[in-house]
């Protein structure tokens, strides 16, 4: 997956990426006054269509964010609405093109304090925008959250003020009906709690040209089936089961359900074949309840070995149910020593935790780590922004990073991430990692490329809880991905 138009849709920008776009648009001829009004005048339409006439105040602050506000506050007073502003500063001291369209507004300011919102049916925040970098100060905090006491539905331009454009974070926000930002979305847009806050976000056009925007070199994007759709695995006429791979996992005991859910997806995302090894101890657990994935007894030591060296084996997974123990450690370092596509979940993560070097550098091939946050951060620095963390991690595992979570980051050592925003809330239930795990695992073994096979997992995975609703259970999911699988293919 790289930058081109076939993604640009996708691309979350950072702050100075929209900054530097804002430059290259100008730069081409566009003034930086018909940009702003541009902005304003979305904010405008999203708001007639969203609301009735009503009682507004527009909040402004003292730069372009205020600016915008201004557009707002003049487009709306010319379509009937009763309007006012109250403004973070004087008027005096609005400098550039903020300043030009405060001109334009003929009406009285306010000063901004919590009594402004007062009688409005409607706020628009437009106080700071995504460059903010600190916390909001007191009265602006105490002015949105009046608006939020009151439950008011607030708009916000660019994004909520507080919230931290690159990286999601809430430095005193309220949370917002509906967000308008311009060209594409920011990493904060999609990153919890931003995306929380932002409410509907509206990605509106004021008129960058495409090869701006196209020129920002995109390292970052909300996933989506336009990333990775085009390289999901195709059932062939001429096909069979072998050549559509075979995924090997290792099952834990006595924890069975983690790896029978995972094989189960492995086989639902396509896999030819799906082999589960077990101790033999397991075996008629595991054999009862299986019918088409094979389970292979592990009753002699050099068992392991000999499943290994069988070329066949095209993806292998350990981790779910596999215990906290030697044995698992032993495991997972000899399925890496193949530089096959090998995905470490669970306990295959934790039982690194003493010595995450030695994990690091027995990765030599393909591998996924699919991580929570309490198994992150007992391998790597938990320290920063959830896209921050995720990138060091696979920069110095040499690993994908699938770290899980309302706003999964999946992460490539070469510095390339998504951002995953389709998951719903039921997916908080019991064994769901598990599935997603075998979801990935049933990819690689078709030869799906690691990097693509984590995001498109990860979306499938979304996309099937979504399709349940309520009361989900993990074992539901590997059953709902063939309807998944039928909309994408049509």
């Amino acid at each position: 997956m790289t930058p081109g138009s076939a993604l640009a849709s996708t691309a979350l920008l950072r702050v100075a990426q929209m900054v530097e776009a804002d430059r290259a648009t100008i730069a081409a001829g566009t003034p930086g006054v018909d940009l702003m009004h541009s902005a304003g005048a979305a904010v405008v339409r999203e708001i007639v269509q969203r609301w009735s006439v009503r009682p507004v105040v527009v909040l402004c602050g003292p730069g372009n964010n205020g600016g915008d506000g201004f557009v707002v506050a003049y487009g709306l007073a010319a379509a009937g609405w009763p309007v006012r502003i109250a403004l973070q500063g004087s008027r005096e001291q609005l400098v550039g093109d903020a300043k030009f369209h405060a001109a334009r507004w003929s009406g009285p300011v306010e000063t901004l304090a919590p009594a402004a919102v007062g009688d409005a049916e409607l706020v628009v925040d437009a106080l700071f925008g995504s460059g903010l970098s600190r916390a909001l100060d007191r009265n602006a905090a105490q002015t949105l959250a009046a608006a939020a006491q009151r439950s008011v539905p607030l708009i916000a331009v660019d994004v909520p003020s507080g919230v931290m454009g690159d990286t999601g974070e809430s430095l005193g926000a309220v949370a917002t009906a509906c967000t308008v930002t311009f060209a594409r979305k920011k990493p904060g847009h999609v990153l919890m709690p931003g995306r929380d806050l932002c409410g509907d976000i509206v990605v509106a056009d004021i008129g960058m040209p495409p090869s701006v925007l196209a020129g920002l070199a995109a390292d970052t994007w909300e996933n989506d089936p336009s990333l990775w759709q085009r390289d999901l695995p195709r059932l062939e006429a001429g096909g069979n089961k072998f050549s559509r791979g075979h995924a090997l996992l290792f099952g834990g005991y006595p924890m069975t359900g983690a790896a029978r859910m995972a094989a189960r997806a492995a086989a639902r995302a396509g896999a030819g074949l799906t082999s589960i090894a077990v101790a033999e101890v397991a075996l008629p657990i595991y054999a009862g309840a299986l019918t088409s994935i094979m389970v292979r007894p592990l009753s002699r030591p050099e068992d392991v070995a000999h499943l290994l060296a069988d070329s066949r084996y095209t993806a292998l997974l350990i981790g779910p149910g596999a215990g906290v123990n030697e044995t698992t450690r032993a495991r997972a370092l000899a399925m890496l020593a193949t530089r096959r596509a090998v995905l470490l979940d669970a306990d295959a993560i934790s039982v690194f935790a003493d010595r995450p070097a030695a994990l690091s550098e027995a990765i030599k091939g393909p591998c996924i780590l699919t991580p929570h946050e309490g198994e992150f951060a007992r391998l790597f620095d938990a320290a920063g922004d959830k896209l921050r963390r995720a990138r060091a991690a696979a920069q110095a595992s040499g690993a994908i990073i699938v770290l899980k979570g309302a706003d999964t980051v999946i992460a490539a050592p070469d510095g390339r991430a998504v951002v995953n925003t389709n998951a719903p809330a039921s997916l908080a239930t019991a064994g769901s990692g598990d599935v997603l795990g075998g979801i990935m695992l049933g990819l690689m073994a078709q030869g799906m490329n690691a990097f693509l096979a984590a995001a498109a997992g990860v979306w499938l995975h979304g996309a099937a809880a979504a399709d349940f609703g309520p009361g989900l259970l993990a074992e539901d999911l590997p059953d709902l991905l063939p309807g998944v699988f039928r909309r994408l293919g049509s």
